[in-house]
């Protein structure tokens, strides 16, 4: 990571209409230009070419492919997926919360983003074991087989009602991991349970234990 140079008096200023930048190309879409976003803000427009190259090499902002005008960078992308993961998370904890107190147990609670695993409530007792390899690789969790399964049946329609993981991650544990499904049955996020492997044999004991906590999250997801 590069390291953060020391603001000076003036910089501040910039840091404001770098923000600004941001927000009127968000307004206005891809394709807006440089000569509009210096006319929109009232910014000089060797100001606003500077502004805009540093928001490119900082990936903030991309050029459109006709090298006239710009879009939202896959940085901002990542700034959304937070925000986005904090807004759910706030939402459900409390539904969470309620199932930890009744599990013995771990309960950990993953949205899913453009077809990727997004952690929003780990549960503090029973921490993730591999948190990298379970949103880089979608099969070696439940909570990641879970949304393959759903890509799946996108083709060949086949509701899930569960998915697991026995000693894939850590020896002798396991993980069931049950949909959470919007108003529209579109799958929004997944439910896991992580325990001893041999706890997992009474697979659809578990999933009617956790049903009604993913029937409750759903509409409460499915807002965020």
């Amino acid at each position: 990571m590069n390291a953060i140079p020391e603001l000076s008096g003036r910089q501040p200023g910039a840091v404001h209409s770098a923000f600004a930048v941001l927000e009127e190309v968000a307004r206005a879409g891809p394709g807006i230009t440089a000569q509009q976003l210096s006319a929109r803000l009232g910014l000089p427009r060797a100001t606003a070419y500077r502004l805009l190259n540093l928001l490119v090499q900082d990936e903030y902002l991309v050029r459109m492919p006709d090298l006239r005008g710009f879009a939202l960078g896959r940085k901002v992308a990542e700034l959304a997926d937070v925000a986005q993961a904090q807004d759910a998370a706030a939402t459900a904890r409390e539904a969470v919360a309620d199932l930890r107190g009744r599990i013995r147990g771990g309960v950990h609670l993953a949205v899913y983003r453009d077809d990727r695993v997004v952690p929003v409530d780990v549960d503090p007792d029973f921490p993730l074991s591999d948190p990298r390899r379970i949103q880089a690789d979608l099969s070696v969790s439940a909570l990641g087989r879970l949304l393959l399964a759903e890509q799946a049946a996108r083709a060949v329609p086949s509701p899930t009602r569960f998915t697991t993981q026995e000693g894939e991650l850590v020896p002798g544990f396991g993980c069931l991991a049950v949909p959470v499904r919007g108003d529209d049955q579109r799958l929004v996020a997944g439910l896991a349970l992580a325990l001893p492997a041999a706890r997992l044999a009474d697979r659809h004991g578990l999933v009617s234990l956790v049903a009604d906590t993913a029937v409750r999250l759903g509409p409460l997801l499915s807002r965020v």
